[in-house]
């Protein structure tokens, strides 16, 4: 190699290493910025207006039609805000440098109620080539102070327990007072208290034996009596459940329990019917009328007991309020102040009952063929009542052809087949609701035999509906939802790759049944359902293990419904309890990340 071909070699790796070098220096010198360091986000309140500011790094853009303005808390509210004028880059409307939108707070006041969180959301580039994952930013504001009834307002629509507890922690005595009496008045609103009207009723007719008006002042004496012990039953039991964390209601939701009380009811119905008279002496009837006796006796102590046990036996299943109170006692020890809001809560839920009390003594017809009807309206409420407390034991079949056999033996009782010209006036609709009776019973008798479960819809095995509601919903397809403990729970969330619906449940329980019936096989819950996976648990057998459950979630009865996210994080915020209408539970559903 002559000297020459050896400098060009020399001259030609020198020139190599300088352009190596100066690639290296570009590629250091072209560094990606992080998130935080391409954009910075700023929200404060000035003057009633929200000044928002998004401020960009060189050379960095965001898209116009990626940035939203939203409230995220206490509810979901897109905001339409005035953005600034965008400008065109590459066929794209871009914002580029700083962002400001302000956001006057009267507009966010209108539509949330107290301290919100505004989020804001965006998708930037940088012109280098490299996009960024879509941004949210929350910023938290304080609103303006609620009023009494907005506050209330609130808290009735509330079916998380613990929000409910956090109030019994931070307001007032008297305010928790009187939002516990209009919890209550709501309450007697639902179908949880129907079943105590008959009960009352019955006692007040039956203390006159039907053969002489009863006073308007004893009337109401013998409902603020039963209003009184009712309300003191579930003082009582939500204290006891506080401190020791029991479940009172469930023990009373025994068999044997169960089975006494509806014999009770059907003691109650046949003398409604007229068949004997409580209290007589008989030796054939003194052991089935015993314990009538003793619940609706002739003074105030059988009253009141009858009163505690149809709190127990036949009252709601836990409701938020309830269970609400019952978690502040557990967490704070308060149970006077615990014990007071449940107190005057049953007086709210008694109001309807002391209106009966009223109505017997001023409105009923004075003695004769009237009253002997009304006696025999309240007996067959009272076979219901036997049922419907048997329901919870029986299967599912046998108590559908029990409920038809009423119908269809009250279809019979009011005439039915009486020929119509020997009904006049009223009479023809009396017969009408007879005919009513008589097909739905019958309906009810044909469901039982094809197998069908639901009183609401006996015909669901002849269509299609039940088939769709099975394929919606997972809980529908495997019929043994017992025996759940901890660790089988937290298995099957996390086998989950998506967001988690746990319903607690049990037979007894009427609100478990209305969401079963009439919440989870609507439509626009099913759409949103097949986005979750669907745990159903029956607590019935109250194990020790189902009591763990309970605990570890720190709820108290029944119904309740929890959720996990799609990363397997348990949400205490949106947990429900009590029944939910289906439009509310799928905008509930809405509001949880998928």
């Amino acid at each position: 190699m002559n000297i020459l071909t050896k400098k060009l070699l020399i001259l030609s790796l020198l020139l190599s290493t300088f352009v190596v070098a100066g690639f290296d220096s570009a590629l250091k010198k072209q560094k990606f910025l992080s998130p935080e360091e391409a954009f910075g986000v700023t929200a404060v309140l000035q003057d009633g207006t929200l000044q928002t500011k998004i401020t960009m790094a060189d050379k960095i853009h965001i898209y116009e039609n990626t940035l939203f303005y939203r409230i995220t808390s206490p509810s979901k509210v897109e905001l339409a805000v005035n953005k600034p004028k965008a400008h065109d880059f590459d066929g794209d409307m871009v914002y580029e440098k700083e962002v400001s939108v302000g956001i006057p707070v009267a507009e966010i006041e209108a539509k949330v109620k107290g301290d919100y969180t505004l989020e804001i959301e965006f998708q930037g580039c940088s012109d280098t080539g490299i996009c960024y994952q879509p941004i949210q930013k929350s910023f938290t504001f304080k609103g303006a102070e609620l009023g009494v009834f907005d506050k209330i307002s609130a808290l009735i629509k509330e079916g998380n327990t613990a929000k409910i507890a956090d109030v019994l922690v931070n307001e007032s005595s008297f305010f928790i007072l009187f939002l516990f009496f209009i919890f209550g008045l709501l309450l007697a609103l639902t179908p949880c208290i129907f079943p105590m009207i008959p009960i009352l009723s019955s006692i007040i007719v039956s203390k006159h034996g039907g053969s002489e008006k009863p006073s308007v002042a004893g009337a109401f004496f013998t409902s603020l009596v039963y209003v009184l012990s009712m309300a003191l039953t579930y003082t009582v039991v939500g204290v006891v459940a506080g401190k020791l964390g029991a479940d009172i209601q469930t023990a009373m939701q025994t068999p044997w329990v169960l089975v006494v009380f509806s014999a009770v009811f059907v003691a109650l119905a046949l003398s409604l019917f007229g068949y004997y008279e409580i209290g007589l002496p008989s030796s054939w009837q003194s052991k089935i009328s015993k314990a009538s006796d003793n619940a609706q006796g002739k003074g105030i102590m059988g009253t009141a007991v009858m009163g505690l046990l149809s709190a127990l036996i036949v009252g709601p299943c836990v409701a938020p309020p309830l269970g609400g109170a019952i978690l502040f006692i557990s967490q704070t020890g308060d149970a006077l102040l615990g014990g007071s809001a449940l107190f005057v809560m049953s007086m709210g839920m008694g109001m309807p009952l002391l209106l009966v009390g009223l109505g017997a003594g001023k409105f009923m017809p004075r003695p004769g063929g009237w009253m002997t009807a009304i006696s025999q309206i309240f007996g067959v409420m009272m076979l219901g009542l036997g049922i419907f407390m048997l329901s919870r034991i029986l299967p599912q079949g046998v108590s559908m052809i029990l409920w038809a056999l009423l119908f269809m033996g009250s279809a019979l009782y009011m005439g039915v087949f009486n020929p119509s010209s020997s009904t006049q006036g009223a009479k023809k609709l009396t017969q009408l609701m007879a005919l009513v009776f008589l097909l739905y019973g019958a309906s009810l008798f044909i469901g039982a035999l094809s197998g069908s479960s639901s009183i609401l819809r006996p015909f669901e095995k002849f269509t299609q509906a039940n088939s769709a509601v099975a394929n919606a919903v997972p809980m529908s397809a495997e019929t043994n939802h017992k025996g759940y403990s901890i660790e089988r729970l937290m298995k099957e969330v996390v086998a989950s790759e998506k967001p988690v619906v746990v319903d607690f449940g049990k037979k007894s329980c009427t609100a478990c049944t209305e969401l079963e019936e009439i919440t989870f096989p609507n439509a626009a819950v099913q759409k949103e359902l097949k986005d979750f996976t669907f745990i159903k648990i029956d607590l019935t057998d109250n194990t020790k293990e189902d009591q763990a459950l309970l605990k570890e979630f720190e709820l108290f009865g029944t119904p309740n419904i929890i959720f996990f996210d799609k990363y397997d994080k348990y949400l205490p915020e949106k947990s429900l309890t009590g029944f939910v209408p289906p439009e509310d539970f799928a905008k509930h559903l809405q509001g949880i990340e998928r």
